[in-house]
């Protein structure tokens, strides 16, 4: 078992494959160059797994493959097997904002992939347009159907922003249980890559939603982000809330950037490299820094409000959020 100097036990590896992203949302990198990353600078799929394994003979049991936009990297349902081979009965999910996905949920399902959280802003096309700086709300609504009919379990997540999306927050819980999904309302993040924007907090999300149904909040799961809560028919939905004191306390989670950087937290910019490690074959080496950002890993984040300083300076597309 992996358990930091809190006493968590730290089971859950995030993997970026890329930070490249086809969309540019205002709350992400809404100014930043479509870049191109040589690929020498990114481990292969192979250099990864050879640090997936070690990270799951100590204790990781779930594992969430993200970006940027993941189904950008060519070959990701061949990852996605080489984990599921290993270790048939780990967690393994993908984030993804849904673009592509209607060509690549078949093959993904085959892979052994079980899950797929989703990013859906807005079901309005001109708002999602506005969000993501392209016209992007059939393709994701197609994705989502693609992910559904070949049995991938889902769920949405949308970034409630004040005065872009937040009279959507009915019609979208509407929406996901029209689907049969979960969908989580997430608050914003603030960071210096997205300037000019205001996020809605967890109490007026409720109290909008309480205007319209009877809400029942449920007991939150241990390791899970996500305050959950139930309406009257029985459906929930989540609130992902990193303002809140109790965020942190039951985090379980490393994450694994394209590059090489081994992630403690996602607030703080901090991070150790595994790629020269990786790239040589030396595993103990692997090994010794994975024990060392464990040691690394911070009580708490820096956005619980009231704090100073609650604007990170991390660039959320190069760690998968």
């Amino acid at each position: 078992m992996l358990i930091d100097k809190f006493g968590r036990n730290i089971n859950y590896l995030r993997i970026s494959v890329t930070q490249k992203c086809n969309f540019r949302c205002r709350y992400c990198m809404p100014n930043t160059p479509f870049e191109w990353v040589p690929r020498e600078n990114l481990l292969s799929f192979e250099e990864m797994f050879s640090f997936v394994k070690v990270a799951i003979d100590k204790g990781i049991e779930k594992i969430r493959i993200t970006g940027g936009e993941p189904l950008i990297r060519r070959d990701i349902a061949k990852f996605v097997k080489m984990i599921s081979d290993y270790a048939p009965g780990i967690d393994l999910a993908l984030t993804t904002n849904g673009y592509y996905l209607k060509n690549y949920a078949k093959d993904l399902a085959k892979a052994g992939l079980k899950r797929i959280n989703m990013s859906l802003d807005s079901l309005r096309p001109e708002r999602a347009k506005y969000i993501a700086q392209k016209g992007v709300l059939y393709n994701v609504l197609e994705g989502l159907e693609a992910a559904l009919e070949v049995g991938l379990k889902v769920k949405l997540n949308t970034v409630v922003l004040r005065g872009i999306n937040d009279d959507e927050i009915c019609h979208l819980i509407e929406f996901a249980r029209e689907k049969g999904v979960q969908i989580r309302f997430i608050e914003f993040m603030e960071n210096t890559h997205a300037q000019n924007l205001k996020g809605v907090k967890s109490n007026e999300i409720l109290k909008i939603i309480g205007e319209k149904y009877q809400i029942s909040p449920l007991q939150k799961q241990a390791t899970s982000p996500a305050s959950l809560y139930a309406l009257d028919d029985g459906y929930t939905f989540g609130i992902i809330d990193p303002h809140k004191h109790d965020f942190c306390a039951s985090c379980n989670r490393l994450r694994l950037s394209a590059e090489g950087h081994l992630i403690p937290c996602l607030y703080f910019e901090d991070a150790l490299s595994i790629k020269e490690a990786v790239r040589a074959g030396d595993i103990a080496k692997a090994s010794e820094i994975l024990a060392q950002v464990l040691e690394n890993k911070p009580e708490k984040n820096r956005w619980e409000i009231g704090a100073q300083n609650e604007i990170s300076s991390r660039a959320f597309y190069q760690t998968g959020g």
